[in-house]
């Protein structure tokens, strides 16, 4: 089983899966959201990093386990496999501060696994992104070596899109086992933090606000100008960066239409996934989408009409679902360090070497 909750913070993704050598067989999803109190203490943590109370971080990680120990047990009941049958768990837990750079790098999620042992009875995986770190790596994007096994393609070259809080992507060349992958910029987040202040909503519904916008170019054309965009790979980002005051920068205090900002902002999302392909990956033939932006209409239509000479699909049409795909991916890589099987890939994070990630937690 794998279990998923991203920078958007809404909720913990769950996936049960059979894993053969050559291919992945999903017997059930579930979805769980955070309840209003709990989603609130997250955001609350989130955004005021800077006076965190000890004591209120630790009963956090202990909420979160406890969360996510309970999603288990009922994605569990809800496959109608037993729990003797499930062989691990793979929890990649609540991303509460990523800082891959600097003297003293870092990524740091919590939701403490061994609540999520005990509830289950079932031995789980969990920290997966820390010991990439250690090994000089950005501890991001994990993904990469499970789209390579998924969706690498002998025929085609195939870019893999993610687009959650945050956007990466990972490209998988037909005739190579070279894989590249990184983050792209902002997905949803800063959309979802748009609509929040301004219409009190968690995310814009279809695109169906951004809709209603028309973009500025003078103040894409700044946003783009950030040095994250330009910067080479590997690299990875976060809510960190890509914030409120972040967007306050850009705005700089002028006067603009709410609903002007939010078109805005969904054009940085396409434009800066459309930069990255055609900067590292232009040869692809097809882009294959996952991810909660996977569901936003103007999105995908504005994407699609931006690159134009890719193929887009979403995950489904490959068989797996676009909002369970990364639960699915964790899933695999707890087999993978069960299997005592490398789950990084050092072209992909920059890492020193491929090396075996997570710490285990007995049943």
């Amino acid at each position: 089983m794998g279990l998923m909750s991203g920078t958007s913070m809404d909720g913990v993704d769950a996936a049960v899966v059979k894993i053969n050598e050559k291919s992945i067989n999903v017997i059930s999803t579930f979805n769980q959201s955070y309840d209003d109190e709990l989603k609130q203490e997250l955001l609350l943590m989130r955004d005021n990093i800077k006076s965190i109370n000890l004591d209120n971080f630790a009963r956090l990680d202990h909420k979160v386990g406890k969360f996510f120990g309970a999603v288990a047990l009922s994605a569990i009941g809800e496959s109608k496999i037993k729990s003797s049958q499930i062989q691990a768990i793979g929890s990649h837990g609540q991303t509460i501060r990523h800082q891959p750079r600097g003297r003293y790098p870092f990524s740091l999620q919590i939701g403490d696994p061994n609540l999520i042992a005990n509830a289950t009875k079932i031995t789980t995986v969990s920290d997966f992104r820390r010991r990439d770190i250690a090994n000089g790596g950005e501890g991001a994007p994990l993904t990469p070596i499970f789209h390579e096994f998924l969706f690498q393609d002998k025929t085609s070259d195939r870019v893999v899109l993610n687009i959650g809080g945050i956007s990466n992507i990972t490209f998988l060349k037909s005739d190579s086992n070279q894989i590249r992958g990184f983050d792209t910029g902002p997905g949803n987040t800063l959309m979802d933090l748009w609509i929040k202040i301004h219409l009190n909503q968690d995310f814009d519904k279809d695109g169906e606000w951004a809709r209603e916008g028309n973009c500025d170019m003078k103040l894409l054309e700044a946003m783009l100008s950030d040095s994250y965009f330009s910067s080479q790979p590997p690299k990875s980002t976060g809510f960190e960066y890509f914030n409120h005051a972040w967007i306050e920068k850009y705005l700089n205090k002028k006067e603009y239409q709410a609903v002007d900002i939010m078109r805005t902002l969904l054009m940085l999302t396409i434009e800066s996934i459309a930069l990255h392909i055609e900067r590292y990956a232009s040869s692809a033939d097809e882009i294959i989408i996952c991810g909660g932006g996977a569901k936003n209409k103007i999105l995908i239509e504005l994407l699609k009409d931006r690159i134009k000479d890719k193929n887009l699909s979403l995950s489904d049409q490959h068989g797996i679902d676009a909002d369970y795909l990364e639960a699915v991916a964790f899933a695999f890589l707890a087999k993978k360090t069960l299997s005592q099987e490398p789950g990084n890939i050092k072209s992909v994070t920059g890492a020193n070497d491929d090396v075996i990630l997570g710490g285990i937690y007995l049943a």
